[in-house]
């Protein structure tokens, strides 16, 4: 993983997509460390992705039964949701009667993904079929895995894939990562420029119709992709952050996570004299959490995907503490889930040594407020289950 220590890097649209990752390695503040309420949330939403997958058509077993996952990032979220997947499509074939097929898993996200934390993650080969066990042996085994892997580096709202050869994508917590910041949110001339803030949350309609409208924009072109790229008869399985808020400047957990402490603690830096509000303006979270509404009109916009299911789900907290009650444990918590999503930007932006004073000030101010913290943050994901038309 490359780092940043520059103290004047600006970061623009053409270097987020080279640089945007959850922060790597197997530190304290790495996603791989940080990301046990996405897998508290994935697992609670196990049985939607599993009604999505009984409606995935099994054929022959001449074919290698293809599985993606987009937004892999770098933690195991990832290798066990291509594991349950796999596991709940071999019982399928399974019970049918039908041979089971070799099963290939792509884990796909942007070039500057840690693919290697990643791959050192993945178990050790079992192969199924003659000379080997079978499937629900080599799941059952330690540490073993019953697919072939690779990774695909690239950004999913390009295309990634050949036409009519995915069997199934899945994508958990990345569609609200958008590829870019909306070019009029950083014009000093736009109504739309987000003077003061640092993410959507709490800026003018302007500001959130840019927001919108990248959103709608990316979505659109994520879908053109996928609509080439999945089988006939396959799936595509999408979860994201959502927001039970029509008006889009108030974007639930969401806004909480970045738009108030995460806020407050760039407020200080400039009030400090430790950066200018100059710089504190040029920063802008890419996230957007989208309504319901705000999904479906895409999708039907598109009109490649028929909507098997969508639906608002409550995830919970992103905050992962075993005493509640310790204030420094819930700072620490707020402050490490931030970095792990967003720190990469952050470094980029202002350097190593001030993005560690920023996320110190995130710390404390949720030492302040852990009781709040704890009760009000809460995130809501919107699930799609897709299918083509």
């Amino acid at each position: 993983m490359s780092t940043h220590k520059g103290e004047n890097v600006v970061v623009t649209n053409m270097k987020l997509e080279k640089m945007l990752c959850m922060k790597g390695g197997n530190g304290q503040a790495s996603y791989a460390n940080n990301s046990q309420a996405q897998a508290r949330h994935a697992k609670s939403m196990l049985h939607l992705l599993k009604e999505a997958l009984d409606e995935v058509h099994i054929g022959s077993a001449d074919t290698p039964f293809v599985v993606v996952d987009l937004g892999c990032s770098s933690g195991s979220n990832t290798i066990y949701i291509v594991d349950v997947i796999i596991n709940h499509v071999a019982k399928r074939y399974e019970a049918s009667g039908s041979v089971v097929p070799e099963f290939s898993a792509f884990f796909s996200d942007l070039p500057s993904n840690d693919f290697n934390t990643l791959f050192q993650l993945l178990p050790n080969y079992c192969y199924v079929g003659e000379g080997g066990g079978t499937m629900e042996e080599c799941l059952a085994s330690d540490k073993h895995r019953s697919y072939f892997a690779a990774g695909v580096p690239g950004s999913f709202y390009r295309r990634l894939f050949p036409a009519r050869s995915i069997d199934v994508f899945h994508s958990a917590f990345s569609l609200h990562w958008l590829s870019q910041i909306p070019e009029n949110v950083l014009d000093k001339r736009s109504k739309a420029y987000n003077k003061g803030r640092v993410c959507i949350h709490g800026a003018n309609e302007s500001t959130a119709n840019a927001y919108k409208k990248q959103f709608q924009t990316d979505l659109a072109a994520f879908l053109k992709a996928r609509s080439v790229e999945l089988k006939r008869g396959g799936s595509m399985f999408l979860v994201c952050l959502g927001r039970t808020s029509l008006d889009p400047t108030d974007q639930g957990g969401a806004g909480l996570l970045f738009g108030t402490h995460f806020q407050d603690a760039w407020d200080d830096l400039v009030q400090e004299g430790l950066i200018n509000s100059e710089k504190r303006d040029s920063f802008n979270i890419p996230v957007y959490a989208p309504s319901l509404q705000d999904f479906r009109e895409v999708v039907e916009s598109n009109g490649s995907f028929a909507i098997n299911k969508l639906e608002l789900f409550r995830g919970g907290s992103p905050l992962v503490v075993s005493q509640p009650d310790n204030e420094a444990e819930v700072g620490q918590a707020l402050a490490t889930s931030c970095r792990s999503v967003c720190g990469v930007l952050v470094d980029a932006h202002i350097g190593d040594r001030l993005s560690s004073e920023l996320f110190t000030r995130v710390e404390h101010r949720g030492m302040s407020h852990a009781k709040e913290l704890l009760e009000q943050l809460q995130f809501f994901h919107i699930v799609a289950s897709l299918s083509l038309c």
